[in-house]
C-alpha cells in the first residue's frame, strides 16, 4: 500500500480539527464579547480613571489628597462609622435571616414558593420606599410612638429617629432578604440525610446542628456575610434619612466631594479608601472560606494553605463548644416537650413569619397614609382623600420621570437581556476551562461598591456628553442589571433538556435554526423572566440616576430622593404605593414566568 495514501486522510483529519476549534474559538469569543467590551468599557474603564485622579495633579503624580484624608481625624472617623454600621448590620442581617433561609429550605416547592415571593417582593421593593417607611414608623408622630402612648406606656414621643439604632433596623431591614437568597442558595442543596445519619449514630440534636448541618451551610453564610457586608459599606440612603450627623457614612462624603465641592481628586482618593477596604474584605474572605464558593465551588475546608488549616481546626473547636453547650441546654428542657418536633417547627415556622412582617409590613404601612385627607404624615390616618394621587399625575416633574424611568427601563432590559444570555450560554454550555473567573468578572458590578461605579461613571460621561442622556442612563444601568440576567438564564439553562437540540440537529437544522425554532421558544418564560429583573433593577437605581441623570428630566428614583431631601408629604407615600403595587405585579409575573420555565 502506497504510505502517501494515509498520509493525506491524515492531514484532513488535522485540518478538519483545526477548522472545528477555530470555529469553537470564534463561537466563544462571539459570546463572551458583548459582555466583557461593557464591563471593559463602562466598569473597568471609568472605576480605573477614578482612581487615577487620586494620585494625579497639574504636575504629575502626588499623593496630596491621600496626607489630607489621613491628616484630619473627621475622615477617619467617619471610615470607623462606616465599618462599625456595615459589621453591625451584616451580623444582625446574617442572625435574623439565618432561620428564615433554614426554614423555606425544608418546604415543599408550592409553598417554598409562596413563602419565597414575600422575600422577592421585599427584595425588589425600592430601598426608599423601605427607608422612608421607617421615617414613618419611628417618627415622633409615627406608628410606634402613636402605639405606646395610646397604650399608656409612654407619656411624650419618644426620639427614635436620626441615631444609631434606626440606621441600623433600617439597614438590616433592608439587606436581610439579600442575605437570605443568598443562603438559601446553598441549604437548598445540602442533603438532609446527613443530619439524619448523624442522629441515628446518637449525635444529639446540638452537635448535629453545629457539626454536620452548619457547616454545611458555612459557605451560604460567608458568601451572605460578603455580599450584605459590601452592599452596606456603599449604602447612603438609609444613613442619610435615618441617621444624624455622626452617622455619616463614607459614601455620603464622596457625594459632597463630587456635587458640592466638585473635588474629583479626592473624592478619587475616598473611593480608593473605600475599595481597599472591600478587597481587604476579599483576601480575608479567601483565606477563611475560598472565592471558589461565590462560582459555585467547594469551600477551602480541603485546601492545603496553612491559614485555611488553623481557621479550620479554630472553627471545629468553636463548633465543637456550641454543640456540647446546646445540648446542655436541651437536657435542661423536659423531654416531652424536647420529644415534640411538631412544636419545634412550629415555633420556627411563628419565628419565620414574624421576620417576614418586620420585612414586608414597613411597605405596607404607605398604602393607608396616601390616602389621607390631611397634609401631615401623622399616624393614624384622617379621612380619605385620592387629592395625594391627583397631585401626582397633575405634577409634569413626576410624569417625565415616570416616563424617563419606564424609557430606561425597557431599553436596560432589552440590552441586558441581549449581552447577558449568550453570556449564560457560554457559562453553562461552554465547557471553558476559567468558568469561574469568568462568572466572577461577571458578577463585578455586584461586588463593587454601586457609589465607585457611579462617580467613575460620571466622570466618563462627562468627558464624551452622556451626562443626561437617557442611552447613557442605559448603558450604565445595563453594567449592574446584567449580572441578574446571567444568573437568572444559568438557572434557567441547567434545568433546559440538552437533547431537544440534539435531537433537532439530528434531523437537519442547523445551529441558528435549533435555537429560534427549539431553544428560544422553550426558554422564553425564563427570558422574559430575566428581562422583568433587569427592568425592575434599572428602574430602582439611585446612586448612578443621582448623579448621571442630568437636571430636570431626572428618573422616578430620583424625583423621590429630591422630594424626600427636601419636605415630608403625603404625595411620597401615594408615590410609594404605586411603586410597591407595581413591584408586586412585575415580581409576581417574574416568579411565575420563572417556575414556568423550571417546569417546562
Amino acid at each position: 500500500m502506497n504510505p502517501s495514501a494515509l498520509t493525506v486522510p491524515a492531514e484532513a483529519d488535522r485540518t478538519g480539527l483545526q477548522r472545528q476549534r477555530w470555529r469553537r474559538a470564534l463561537r466563544i469569543a462571539a459570546m463572551a464579547a458583548p459582555i466583557v467590551v461593557l464591563l471593559a468599557v463602562f466598569l473597568i474603564y471609568p472605576v480605573g480613571q477614578l482612581l487615577l485622579l487620586s494620585v494625579r495633579d497639574d504636575s504629575g503624580f502626588s499623593l496630596a489628597e491621600y496626607r489630607r484624608l489621613f491628616a484630619s481625624p473627621v475622615y477617619v472617623e467617619v471610615l470607623w462609622v462606616t465599618m462599625k454600621i456595615s459589621l453591625l448590620t451584616t451580623f444582625f442581617s446574617v442572625l435574623t435571616a439565618y432561620p428564615v433561609a433554614l426554614f423555606i429550605s425544608t418546604l415543599t416547592r408550592d409553598r417554598k414558593s409562596k413563602v419565597l415571593y414575600w422575600v422577592l417582593l421585599s427584595f425588589w421593593t425600592s430601598f426608599l420606599v423601605r427607608t422612608f417607611a421607617w421615617v414613618v414608623l419611628l417618627g415622633r408622630n409615627g406608628v410606634i410612638n402613636w402605639t405606646l402612648m395610646h397604650l399608656g406606656i409612654i407619656d411624650q414621643p419618644l426620639s427614635l429617629l436620626y441615631n444609631l439604632p434606626a440606621v441600623i433596623v433600617g439597614m438590616v431591614h433592608a439587606l436581610m432578604p439579600l442575605a437570605i437568597l443568598t443562603m438559601l442558595s446553598v441549604m437548598e442543596n445540602i442533603d438532609g440525610r446527613l443530619p439524619t445519619a448523624a442522629a441515628t449514630l446518637g449525635a444529639r440534636p446540638g452537635t448535629v446542628f453545629w457539626k454536620v448541618y452548619f457547616p454545611l451551610s458555612l459557605p451560604g453564610v460567608a458568601s451572605s456575610a460578603l455580599m450584605v457586608f459590601v452592599t452596606a459599606i456603599g449604602f447612603f440612603i438609609t444613613p442619610t434619612l435615618l441617621g444624624g450627623r455622626r452617622q455619616t457614612m463614607i459614601t455620603q462624603l464622596i457625594i459632597d466631594q463630587v456635587m458640592q465641592a466638585l473635588n474629583w481628586r479626592f473624592a478619587g482618593a475616598i473611593s480608593v479608601l473605600l475599595l481597599v477596604v472591600v478587597l481587604a474584605v476579599f483576601v480575608v474572605y479567601d483565606r477563611m472560606v475560598g472565592l471558589s464558593t461565590m462560582a459555585g465551588g467547594s469551600s477551602a475546608s480541603g485546601a492545603p494553605h496553612n491559614g485555611r488549616n488553623w481557621s479550620r481546626k479554630a472553627g471545629d473547636v468553636v463548633l465543637t463548644a456550641l454543640g456540647n453547650l446546646t445540648d446542655a441546654v436541651l437536657r435542661l428542657v423536659p423531654a416531652p416537650r424536647r420529644r415534640a418536633s411538631a412544636g419545634k417547627r412550629r415555633s420556627l415556622r411563628a419565628a419565620v413569619w414574624l421576620i417576614l412582617i418586620f420585612l414586608s409590613a414597613p411597605a405596607f404601612l404607605m398604602i393607608p397614609l396616601s390616602f389621607d385627607s390631611l397634609s401631615g404624615l401623622a399616624w393614624p390616618p384622617h379621612g380619605f382623600s385620592l387629592q395625594w394621587y391627583q397631585q401626582v399625575a397633575d405634577s409634569p416633574l413626576w410624569m417625565q420621570a415616570v416616563a424617563r424611568s419606564l424609557v430606561v427601563g425597557v431599553g436596560t432590559g432589552v440590552l441586558s437581556m441581549a449581552i447577558g444570555t449568550p453570556a449564560a450560554f457560554l457559562l453553562v454550555r461552554g465547557g471553558l476551562k476559567w468558568n469561574a473567573a469568568m462568572l466572577a468578572f461577571v458578577l463585578a458590578p455586584i461586588v463593587v461598591p454601586r457609589m465607585i461605579l457611579a462617580v467613575g461613571v460620571f466622570y466618563f460621561f462627562a468627558h464624551i456628553g452622556l451626562v443626561g442622556s437617557s442611552f447613557g442612563l442605559m448603558l450604565a444601568h445595563t453594567v449592574v442589571a446584567v449580572p441578574y440576567v446571567v444568573i437568572t438564564m444559568m438557572a434557567v439553562l441547567r434545568n433546559y433538556d440538552v437533547r431537544l437540540d440534539l435531537a433537532a440537529q439530528s434531523m437537519g437544522a442547523r445551529r441558528f435554526t435549533t435555537l429560534r425554532r427549539v431553544t428560544f421558544p422553550i426558554l422564553g418564560a425564563g427570558l422574559m423572566s430575566s428581562f422583568l429583573f433587569a427592568f425592575a433593577t434599572s428602574f430602582d437605581e439611585l446612586t448612578i440616576a443621582l448623579f448621571a441623570s442630568g437636571g430636570l428630566n431626572t428618573t422616578l428614583p430620583k424625583q423621590f430622593w429630591d422630594e424626600t431631601t427636601m419636605q415630608i408629604s403625603p404625595v411620597i407615600a401615594a408615590v410609594s404605593t404605586c411603586l410597591f403595587v407595581f413591584i408586586s405585579v412585575l415580581i409576581a409575573v417574574a416568579d411565575r414566568l420563572r417556575r414556568r420555565s423550571l417546569a417546562s
